[in-house]
């Protein structure tokens, strides 16, 4: 092999970052898709309409009840309306209006639990807006690595083949064995076989993104966008700060509490009577009309089978909201430290191999295969060094993906943007 043909395939075999990928269509752009999704995704469509539908109840609920509007006739001597009307005092045609008044206090508490639920549903909203933005960032990096990763290995592809070009060289002139051109064409199977798993699971994160952004099905997309590591500055301790105030989970259980505290002190207030407030006008033909004034009272005597039954099980559920809370606080917090370690390993092996593994692999790459051209290192040296730098530069990307994915769930995690 010439010099000018060793250093066209060392730079071939050369360790790049930075791969250019090219599609039908324009630049797949993050911000764009997240935009349609939360504007058109049916699932986060869906619970806005819930949250509406959740604030039309407050006043629904601290609302008086509709008043009653009566109106009959007393008669004497047969059933039909005005008999003996005038000459029986008995006998009259009116109408009475009712209106129940609860104890004071109750509507306001039953608007304050109405407008607790219609906060809580809210924050389940929110809670889905993350959840879909999430799922769609994690596609992205997905479909980012599939397209990074088919570049590498088209490159090594070309690599590939010009080392089976030498191999088959050097065997024709009884310089190697004829097992290296074996296992070169054996190598290039095995990277035709990742680029069609590639492939599919590119078609797969195609398919995906289209559905979170509410697009035609099979819609083409274009290339996204180049990943680039960029360290992760945030301390454990901010996440953890963030996210018990931001992440909706919590949030929501937070005003779950909230209007059982209120439910409890309207079973409370249950203890007292309700009333209902009667007036009614009664013509009686010539005879001087009557009127009738009427206040109603509820009567709480069998307290102990109602009130005081309500009053426990409202009580039981606070507690249990006070539990789920607690619960939904320590799970949330070993995600969020789940994810942060996940982000620290990522980042750190991103490191190794950008600064480490990969150029000292491919300068044992370089150096076997100057000594093999030369005759003093066998051909499986360096299948092997080339294998090990095309392993860490897939591993690399493969870090990538799972740094951006761990910081996309770290979002949903802790409800606020983290990644640039």
């Amino acid at each position: 092999m010439n010099n000018s043909s060793k250093r066209t395939l060392l730079q071939v075999a050369a360790i790049s970052f930075t791969i250019a990928t090219t599609a039908l269509g324009q630049e797949l752009r993050l911000n764009e898709l997240v935009s349609e999704a939360l504007t058109k995704n049916p699932q986060i469509l869906a619970a806005q309409k819930g949250y509406e539908a959740a604030r039309q109840r407050p006043s629904q609920s601290s609302a008086l009840p509709d008043p009653v509007f009566s109106p009959g006739y007393v008669s004497n001597g047969n059933p039909l309306p005005g008999a003996q009307l005038g000459s029986n005092p008995t006998s009259a045609i009116g109408f009475m209006v009712s209106q129940e008044a609860p104890y004071p206090g109750k509507r306001q508490l039953r608007g304050q639990m109405a407008e607790k639920d219609a906060q809580a549903e809210f924050q389940s909203y929110q809670a889905i807006q993350l959840n879909v933005v999430s799922r769609l960032k994690q596609a992205y990096y997905r479909l980012s690595y599939d397209h990074s990763t088919l570049g590498v290995l088209n490159r090594n592809r070309t690599l590939l083949e010009k080392l089976l070009a030498i191999a088959e060289a050097r065997y024709s002139v009884g310089r190697a064995a004829q097992q290296d051109v074996f296992k070169t064409q054996m190598q290039v199977s095995l990277l035709e076989g990742k680029r069609i798993a590639l492939e599919r699971d590119r078609a797969a994160r195609q398919a995906e993104i289209n559905s979170l952004a509410n697009h035609r099905p099979g819609q083409p997309l274009g290339a996204p966008a180049e990943l680039k590591a960029e360290q992760f500055v945030r301390s454990l301790d901010d996440l953890y700060a963030i996210a018990s105030k931001q992440a909706p989970l919590l949030v929501r259980d937070e005003r779950i509490i909230q209007k059982a505290e209120l439910a409890v002190n309207l079973a409370h207030k249950d203890y007292f009577p309700d009333f209902t407030v009667s007036g009614g006008y009664f013509n009686q033909g010539s005879m001087p009309p009557m009127y009738q004034v009427r206040v109603d009272i509820t009567l709480p005597l069998y307290y102990r089978q109602k009130q005081h039954a309500a009053l426990t099980e409202q009580t039981q559920i606070l507690s249990q909201a006070r539990r789920q809370y607690e619960a939904t606080n320590q799970n949330l917090h070993f995600q969020i430290q789940d994810l942060y370690l996940l982000v620290d390993a990522s980042w750190k092996l991103l490191e190794l191999y950008a600064k480490t593994t990969v150029p000292q692999a491919s300068l044992a790459f370089e150096s076997s295969l100057s000594s093999y051209e030369a005759g003093s290192v066998d051909f499986l040296s360096v299948l092997s060094n080339y294998l090990s730098v095309f392993d860490y530069e897939m591993n690399y990307y493969e870090e990538l993906q799972n740094y951006y994915m761990a910081l996309a769930q770290l979002e949903e995690m802790t409800g606020t943007g983290l990644i640039p």
